[in-house]
């Protein structure tokens, strides 16, 4: 890293996105906020539009470079900071999402985890994940979104179910992470930190594992592919 360099980094919060500039010596050259609006649906729920994040990505992007005086290309890298459980699902081909992200707060899916309570199997998802089974985690949120996402409004060639289309590749799920890096570089990737978080994520294997995606009936094919963060 020269002197005419120097490294972004976006946060994605709950409440608004920042992007900040850092010098070669690590000092903040300029830093730019915006808010998102805060959906809430039903009592308990809680959304958020994937497309305003990635709009006002842009603008604070754009907002912090101008005020640094720097060029896009004089960054060196980008590294990303988000809300780790929130969770959306997007069209493979036109990027589009199929429904708002289901925000770590929404509280929809707790009888589906009072369910895996009753059945004994809060150790079983422990053990494999390190998390204590909650609605807070995205794996019960993925399941919700293909489930219920309104497949009418998806049509496009033909009228399959979102669930189909899941599995034949068609779509994608990730964290805010995810859906920043795809809209940045077009890869579908995470970092083990945010997969950690999905209740999808074996820590020991340091994969997906493949028993609880059949739990949650989360086809392999929607998921980023799990790189270390250095990347």
């Amino acid at each position: 890293m020269t002197e005419d360099t120097y490294v972004g980094a976006i946060d994605q919060g709950t409440t608004g996105t920042r992007f900040m500039v850092f010098d070669h010596d690590g000092r903040v050259v300029a830093n730019a906020y915006q808010k998102h609006e805060q959906i809430y649906p039903e009592p308990g729920w809680v959304e958020h539009d994937p497309e305003e994040i990635w709009e006002n990505t842009q603008a604070v992007m754009h907002d912090a470079l101008e005020e640094a005086g720097v060029d896009a290309e004089q960054l060196e890298a980008i590294g990303i900071t988000n809300q780790r459980e929130t969770t959306l699902i997007w069209d493979r081909e036109t990027g589009k999402p199929i429904a708002n992200a289901i925000v770590w707060q929404d509280r929809r899916t707790t009888d589906r985890i009072e369910t895996l309570q009753d059945e004994g199997k809060e150790e079983w998802v422990r053990e494999k994940t390190g998390l204590e089974p909650d609605a807070y985690f995205s794996a019960t949120k993925a399941e919700w979104l293909l489930d219920n996402t309104d497949q009418i409004k998806l049509a496009r060639m033909r009228p399959d179910d979102v669930r189909d289309r899941a599995e034949d590749g068609e779509l994608m799920m990730g964290t805010i992470d995810s859906w920043l890096i795809y809209k940045l570089t077009g890869n579908h990737v995470t970092d083990v930190t945010n997969a950690s978080r999905t209740m999808l994520f074996n820590i020991h294997e340091m994969d997906w594992d493949d028993e609880l995606l059949e739990e949650f009936d989360v086809p392999a094919e929607l998921l980023p592919e799990v790189r270390p963060s250095s990347d």
